[in-house]
């Protein structure tokens, strides 16, 4: 297994430069699939090696792991600011970099992802838009219901504003998107939320709506809160949920 950093240039969706972490195996015959994994609202891409054990759990499996650094976007193609295209980024130019830069399996069937609170927000979205592109996805302690906006403070709205604009649109919309697939076009969903975690109550909600609408699903919950010493021990049960859709 390598760990290894990559800087990428100016020229893609964010019109910046940009980071990812990467997580390669080693001495087993490629391709590989590949997860990616997102962070949350206040870190970066080095949050998942520096805050858990991440690399021990996906060590000795022939699984690439890709660590985007989404910064505070919700991994979302902001309506305000040109230099905040991150969905863009992470479906076109990020997979695209991805693929023609190490052996992967270049298909649906060989892309997952994954994330925790805003992380796990992307991950759903960007899945639920683009199931063409990801067969699975996972959310741990996922900020579910962004359109509500009842207990952000004044800063944080006035962030969300000038991402999703005056509201969050149906497609940015997590609840919204999910209505509008047909449950056999979408990707295997995943997710955990600790009770004593803030968001609780959102990823029931998106467990009862995804039973009334007979979506196939996997949700658990278990004492915790948003802490990174919950994710620590979710993560590994993400990651075999994501083994069983790789096959591996």
């Amino acid at each position: 297994m390598a760990l290894c950093e990559v800087r990428l240039s100016a020229q893609n969706a964010l019109q910046r430069m940009t980071s990812f972490m990467a997580i390669l195996p080693e001495k087993m015959p490629p391709p590989f699939p590949v997860l990616y994994l997102l962070h949350g609202l206040s870190d970066d891409h080095t949050a998942w090696v520096r805050r858990t054990s991440i690399e021990g759990y996906v060590s000795g499996l022939p699984l690439i792991v890709v660590m985007p650094d989404g910064q505070r976007s919700w991994y979302t193609d902001a309506v305000s600011i040109p230099t905040s295209a991150f969905e863009t980024f992470i479906v076109r130019d990020l997979v695209s970099f991805v693929d023609t830069t190490f052996p992967t399996k270049q298909s649906r069937a060989g892309r997952a992802i994954a994330g925790l609170s805003m992380g796990g927000y992307g991950a759903f979205k960007l899945a639920l838009k683009h199931p063409d592109m990801f067969c699975a996805a996972a959310s741990l302690s996922g900020a579910l219901y962004v359109g509500e906006r009842s207990n952000i403070n004044e800063v944080r709205d006035c962030e969300m504003r000038l991402i999703f604009g005056e509201s969050v649109p149906d497609t940015e919309d997590i609840p919204k998107l999910v209505t509008t697939l047909r449950p056999e076009n979408l990707p295997a969903l995943w997710f955990d939320c600790g009770t004593e975690d803030f968001l609780i109550e959102h990823n029931r909600r998106f467990h009862k709506l995804l039973e009334e609408l007979n979506i196939p699903h996997r949700y658990s919950e278990r004492p915790g809160e948003h802490s990174w010493s919950h994710w620590d021990v979710v993560i590994q049960e993400a990651l075999e949920f994501i083994r069983q859709q790789f096959g591996i």
